[in-house]
């Protein structure tokens, strides 16, 4: 038994899938024609049967109706030829009682049992003239048996025949079979088909712009292989995407670093010739490659946070976010000594807890505060207010009273790398916003940006209503 599914794991493995498809195919249909043509032959040979039992009931009653005082022997004498319509003879209960003349159908002691009430009627079968005969055999009369015999070449004829024409429809059936097999693994294979033939191309190429043709047809009406097909296209467009992103951040990057490190070698090369600097020179140049080494370090620190695809469980946990702001707001104050840092928190929700991880919740506090701060005036506030809005969600808004967004550089300033004109002078990588708004999404919570109310920005930070802890989710378009 082992071996027989060895060999048919083996079958499966080496036959295409449309192969196996189309011959699953054709042996179901084929399995169905041939089983239609012999319930259908079957029918008709019981039907012609039930036909000349019919007939010979039919006979023998007219024959009792018109003789009923015959005495024993041969009713018809062209017996011998069956040229009569029905060949008949009485025969006795006793063999004393037997006419002169032989009888032309066989008797045998089944017959004078009937004839004597013994046994019921019943059918035979025997040759007679050269022809194949079926014989009725029932009680006539007092002590008297009736046989009438018909020809059953006939039936047999028209079984063969019948035999014959459905044997030809049924080879019909076979063929349309495995034509209709192959056209339905073609068609219902056509999409998988697509779809091989684009993920190896997207595997030889590492090109994930191809896309699977989809069938043109009202929506909501897609079968299963073509939703599969569409889910596909969806995955190809966000792979595309994670790739794009990739390679943009790889360039943003290379970009951004290239200046940085270029000013690191041209002031490490000057101090490897600090004997002809001036000490005056050589504290400048050493100041200068201290600052530098600074600023690549926090870029790259950036760029590591910003390649994260999503938060760590394990570290996740249920924190007051009132605390995590006192202690941002804190920290700022050392770093920012000459801006004013105030803090409203509402009393409903100095209380409230949300799930997250302690570290990366600050520092996305650290980042909206410090580009509050750097676009403040010099004593400017920088306004942050903690509140419980009416639909249960937490908000937290960072709002500074500097220069404000422009209009054109609203929508991309949540882009890495990305620094408006008038930013370009100011320290900065560009990634702090980018930062924020990603570990905001991953902390299930939307950050969004504004013009504030008599200038300044308003950056609005707004968590879900507190509902059952769940996992953190891994934020849209992360890299």
């Amino acid at each position: 038994m082992s071996g027989h599914r060895g060999l048919g794991a083996r079958w499966r493995r080496r036959r295409p899938l449309r192969t196996r498809l189309a011959l699953a195919a054709s042996a179901a249909v084929a399995l169905v024609a041939v089983g239609v043509c012999a319930a259908a032959f079957l029918i008709l040979k019981v039907q012609l049967n039930q036909q000349l039992r019919l007939n010979l009931t039919q006979s023998a009653t007219r024959i009792v109706q018109q003789h009923e005082d015959v005495s024993p022997g041969v009713l018809a004498g062209e017996c011998e030829f069956l040229s009569a319509p029905a060949c008949a003879q009485v025969v006795p209960a006793t063999p004393a009682k037997d006419p002169a003349a032989p009888y032309l159908l066989p008797v045998s002691q089944e017959t004078r049992q009937v004839a004597a009430g013994r046994r019921a009627a019943y059918y035979s079968e025997f040759t007679l003239a050269g022809h194949p005969t079926r014989v009725l055999t029932q009680r006539f009369g007092k002590d008297r048996a009736l046989q009438v015999a018909l020809r059953s070449d006939t039936v047999e004829k028209g079984v063969r025949r019948a035999a014959q024409l459905l044997a030809a429809v049924g080879g019909a059936g076979v063929l349309l079979a495995a034509a209709l097999g192959y056209w339905v693994s073609r068609t219902g294979l056509a999409p998988v088909a697509r779809l091989t033939a684009t993920a190896e191309r997207i595997a030889a190429t590492r090109d994930a712009r191809h896309r699977i043709e989809l069938p043109a047809g009202p929506p909501g009406r897609e079968d299963e292989v073509t939703r599969l097909a569409a889910s596909f296209n969806t995955m190809l467009g966000e792979l595309e995407q994670s790739v794009a992103a990739q390679r943009r951040l790889v360039a943003d990057a290379s970009h951004e670093l290239r200046t940085p490190l270029t000013a690191l070698r041209t002031n490490a090369e000057l101090l490897a010739r600090a004997e002809r600097l001036s000490p005056a020179q050589r504290d400048r140049a050493s100041g200068a490659l201290g600052r530098q080494l600074r600023e690549v370090t926090v870029l790259v620190n950036d760029l590591i946070e910003l390649a994260r695809d999503e938060e760590p469980q394990p570290l996740v946990e249920q924190m007051r976010l009132s605390a995590l702001v006192d202690h941002a707001v804190a920290a700022a104050r050392e770093h920012w000594p000459e801006v004013d840092f105030t803090v409203r928190t509402q009393e409903a929700a100095a209380a409230v807890t949300v799930p997250g991880v302690p570290a990366r919740l600050t520092r996305l506090l650290s980042n909206l505060l410090d580009n509050a701060a750097k676009y403040s005036p010099p004593g400017g506030p920088v306004e942050t207010a903690l509140t419980v809005r009416e639909d249960g969600s937490l908000e937290l808004t960072v709002r500074d009273h500097g220069p404000g967004i422009a209009a054109e550089d609203l929508p991309h300033v949540f882009d890495r790398f990305y620094r408006a004109e008038a930013a370009r002078a100011l320290p900065g990588s560009g990634l702090g916003l980018a930062m924020a708004r990603q570990i905001a999404r991953a902390h299930q919570a939307d950050l969004t940006a504004a013009q504030a109310p008599g200038g300044g920005a308003l950056f609005r930070l707004r968590f879900p209503a507190p509902g059952p802890q769940g996992r953190l989710q891994k934020p849209a378009g992360s890299v």
